[in-house]
């Protein structure tokens, strides 16, 4: 399997956000398949991509955390056409690439200030047909916004565009949550992959000696570079060797050698950091993502000191987690001076050296291994599909004047697990929506409380227990014509107050009748109970089986319950969409019966779910939506309870 892969990375203080991104460009390019890396910070030096591309867009960059004022490579504020100019070449290259997995690195839980162009780049590739894997790359921690509604925006970009966030971390070192608030409903999206270590060769063995300083590729180390000269001034029995960035200008270097003492040296970074780092009697750094994972393989002692300016917290937390496990001393930035610098390392030096802990560290290679999984969890997933049989049907119906609409009802909710965030998720990224026929008996408060933000997702009675009560060898029913009206008179009004009672507003007075069969004599019972609409499956007969009672019933369903029980042949599905709307053309069904779509999302597996948004994508794509179902049976869910007393 030979995969199209498209990478969307913007860095704009250090490079460590593209360093992390190349090497997942060369991990997928590893595995043979053809990957595009999308750089959109500061031209940086990067390490072989291994058969990856490289694209690079106009760059942007900040001052120090400023991260809302963007600017070009000549440090001027950057205009609208700089900014339009970036999102062309980004779609151009989706559209040439028509990528099968698109990652994007940070956004939506950061690059607020790149927002524009990166949902310009999500809505094509969602555009695309078969749709793109969307997956979120972030690191281990994370800077929440201080806005609450900042990051609800974020969950609800990750919930409409996504399929998964690769977490490229350990939770057993730090988990997510620790620095984002989650909510239940991004949970189930949520993969961690391990760290991802940019150097994969073996960690140099050889004798220790020294005292190795680091920072970040950004000026934002010039603080420590200095203390640690003077600390070097204050050690002077041990060689040091201090390593300078190259976004600390050529003018900073010169002035760093200058004051540096005899015994300690002052050079750019280098390309073999690891085995410096591997020989050293103790290091001392910031707290970075990838610094940390450098002292993880090499198991080195440490002292870090995180970058805590302009109120990030992302390197603090790191560091805590690690002098938490004792693999680390921290020095806050706010101390930082030459004596107080020399006094932690000779601490650290007084220290044993402790065992690296057993942290997953494989993240590349684990990120490639899910996106391939949730690749071939969905052709089965992806099979040719010829969508003309339906096409068609519609250009008639539109041809002769037949308006077509649609709903969309999903049978046996009682609760709130990942199948129906998943499914709430989607109808949500296709403006579509959705009755959920519940069953009243086995409620849980977890549904009530998943559906309370859901404007157009709303609840319909399910019977009340689902239970079969049809003789041996008859078709299963609850309400047949099986048992005494009065009795199941009872049970459904019963099954409506209990509903309501812990969904309050989002129930409508909808009755489902569990397998879609109905006593007849029981109809003209229900708007007495309390109900004014009734759905079953099959072309109703009329529009109103009894007084005051509308029907709205199903009419297709993708799942093939009397064989594989996964999902029916995709022309079949368009076959029975089909014959839909032609009986609606021709007069054989009622035109202002919308077609119902049938779904059951605990029992749907990967095929039934691409399928369903296959489905609902083309539809949308030929501006066919499914309208909140208050709407398709003109309700106002308040007022009608009311007038009933419930």
């Amino acid at each position: 399997m030979t995969l199209r892969v498209l990478i969307a990375v913007t860095h704009l203080l250090g490079a460590g956000h593209l360093t992390r991104a190349a090497a997942l460009a060369r991990a997928f390019a590893g595995k043979g398949h053809e990957t595009i890396l999308v750089s959109g910070g500061t031209p940086a030096r990067l390490a072989d991509l291994g058969g990856a591309d490289l694209v690079q867009l106009p760059p942007a960059r900040t001052i120090g955390t400023d991260f809302k004022t963007l600017l070009d490579e000549s440090f001027r504020p950057v205009d609208a056409t700089y900014l339009e100019e970036r999102q062309t070449i980004l779609l151009d290259t989706l559209r040439s690439t028509r990528p099968d997995i698109l990652i994007t690195e940070l956004f939506p839980f950061g690059r607020r200030a790149l927002a524009g162009e990166f949902m310009a780049l999500l809505e094509a590739a969602h555009a695309l047909n078969p749709r793109t894997l969307v997956l979120c790359s972030i690191r281990d921690i994370l800077v929440a916004p201080a806005k609450p509604e900042r990051i609800a925006q974020a969950h609800e970009r990750i919930l409409r565009h996504y399929d998964a966030v690769l977490v490229h971390g350990d939770p057993d070192l730090v988990p997510l949550e620790a620095s984002w608030p989650m909510v239940e409903r991004v949970r189930p999206l949520i993969r961690y992959t391990g760290y991802v270590d940019e150097n994969e060769d073996p960690v140099p063995q050889g004798h220790k000696h020294g005292i190795v300083i680091s920072g970040g590729s950004s000026a934002a180390s010039l603080p420590l570079y200095r203390a640690a000269l003077d600390a070097a001034h204050i050690i002077i029995d041990c060689p040091w060797r201090i390593l300078i960035g190259r976004g600390v200008s050529e003018a900073d270097f010169q002035t760093l050698q200058d004051s540096a003492p005899a015994h300690a040296v002052i050079e750019r970074a280098r390309p073999d950091f690891r085995a410096l780092l591997a020989g050293a009697e103790i290091s001392v750094s910031q707290a970075g993502y990838n610094t940390v994972v450098d002292l993880l393989r090499c198991g080195v002692r440490s002292v870090l000191v995180p970058f805590e300016a302009g109120h990030e917290t992302e390197q603090r937390l790191r560091a805590e987690r690690l002098k938490g496990m004792g693999l680390t001393a921290i020095l806050p930035e706010a101390e930082l001076s030459g004596l107080r610098l020399a006094e932690a390392i000779r601490q650290g030096l007084s220290q044993p050296a402790s065992s690296p802990p057993v942290i997953a560290i494989d993240g590349a290679q684990q990120s490639v291994a899910i996106a391939e999984s949730l690749v071939l969890s969905r052709p089965a997933l992806h099979p040719i599909i010829d969508w003309s049989p339906l096409n068609a049907a519609l250009e008639r119906a539109r041809d002769r004047g037949c308006p077509v609409r649609f709903w969309w009802r999903d049978d046996d909710a009682v609760a709130a697990p990942p199948a129906l965030d998943r499914l709430l998720t989607l109808a949500r990224r296709y403006n579509a929506g959705i009755g959920l026929a519940v069953i009243p008996r086995d409620l849980q408060a977890s549904l009530a409380l998943r559906l309370a933000d859901e404007s157009s997702a709303f609840a319909l009675v399910h019977g009340w227990s689902h239970a079969n009560h049809a003789p041996p060898r008859a078709k299963k029913a609850e309400f047949g014509a099986h048992r005494p009206v009065q009795t199941m008179s009872a049970e459904a009004e019963h099954a409506l107050q209990v509903a309501h009672r812990i969904l309050g507003a989002k129930l409508l007075p909808v009755f489902v009748p569990p397998w879609n069969r109905i006593s007849k004599e029981l109809i003209p019972n229900l708007p007495r109970l309390g109900f004014r609409a009734l759905s079953t499956f099959t072309d109703r007969g009329i529009a109103s089986p009894a007084p005051g009672l509308l029907q709205i019933n199903t009419h297709v369903d993708p799942i093939d319950w009397r064989g594989t029980r996964s999902a029916v042949a995709p022309e079949q599905l368009l076959a029975g969409l089909a014959g839909a709307i032609e009986r609606r053309v021709i007069g054989e069904a009622d035109r202002d019966e919308p077609i119902g779509l049938l779904t059951h999302h605990l029992v749907h597996d990967e095929v039934i779910w691409t399928l369903s948004e296959r489905l609902i994508a083309h539809l949308a794509e030929r501006d066919i939506y499914f309208p909140p179902p208050d709407a398709c049976f003109g309700m106002e869910t308040a007022s009608h309870l009311r007038s009933n007393g419930i």
